[in-house]
């Protein structure tokens, strides 16, 4: 049995005295997406937010519970928040380049980390820019202004630098809903493609896409955990009536 990577035990989470998450409990897997759906304010951002140690930067975001990362409290005094968010990188709603050239873009994190041999940061740019599907595209211009692509391409960008950084977890806010159906499908596609290396947990507002793409869904409902299943079982056979409701249409 594979073991998680990720494990959320009991967590809670409370902006100012409103609770947002209560009492989470979900494992995530090597080598799988797992898919976060359900109704807006739901919980879903709040929780990948967590993973990433984002809430510290909120005075007014508590938090109860646990989660460990490869068996280590992420949460520990002694945990290096900058090495933790290498290793577990987060894509947003919006595309959110750098404005410089793509390729500084994409060496980014790797120049923080002090790294200056430009054969290793050509190496790290055409690897991660092929695993974000985007290479083809713009091999002939990554010294223009990231800020010129189209969204979708940013998006792919923005993926290349995170894979640049050697993340495990990438971590997927709505990835494609500022993006027209062309340009999401592409980044399914990436996604999809990239899923034996990583661990994925996409917060999507599209059950199709949840279906199409995940090896397991979440359905969160006003802070809590409905139900976390194989994503065919899940949809096909949903176990609580709230999620056979948001599946079915009749709220959400």
């Amino acid at each position: 049995m594979t073991k998680p990577i990720i494990q959320v035990k009991d967590l809670s989470v409370y902006y100012n005295n409103k609770k947002a998450l209560n009492d989470v409990s979900l494992d995530f897997y090597p080598g799988e997406i797992t898919a976060l759906i359900g109704p807006s304010g739901s919980g879903k951002s709040t929780l990948i937010r967590s993973i990433n140690r984002m809430g510290e930067l909120n005075p007014e975001v508590t938090l109860t519970g646990a989660i460990s990362y490869n068996g280590q409290n992420i949460y520990s005094p002694r945990t290096d928040v900058v090495e933790l968010r290498k290793e577990i990188g987060m894509v947003f709603q919006q595309p959110n380049p750098f404005p410089m050239s793509i390729y500084e873009n994409v060496v980014y994190g790797l120049r923080l980390k002090g790294t200056k041999d430009k054969e290793i940061l050509d190496q790290a740019v055409e690897e991660s820019l092929k695993g974000a599907s985007i290479w083809d595209e713009v091999k002939d211009r990554l010294h223009d202004s990231a800020l010129g692509l189209s969204g979708g391409q940013q998006q792919r960008v923005c993926i290349a630098r995170v894979l640049a950084t050697d993340a495990k977890v990438i971590l997927l806010d709505e990835p494609t809903s500022a993006l027209d159906p062309i340009s999401a499908g592409k980044i399914e596609e990436t996604l999809y493609g990239l899923k034996e290396k990583y661990t994925m947990i996409l917060v999507t507002r599209s059950m199709q896409q949840a279906s199409r793409i995940s090896n397991r869904t979440g359905f969160f409902l006003d802070g809590k955990l409905i139900e976390c299943n194989h994503t065919r079982d899940m949809f096909l056979n949903p176990r609580h009536k709230e999620t056979e409701d948001y599946i079915t249409g009749k709220f959400g």
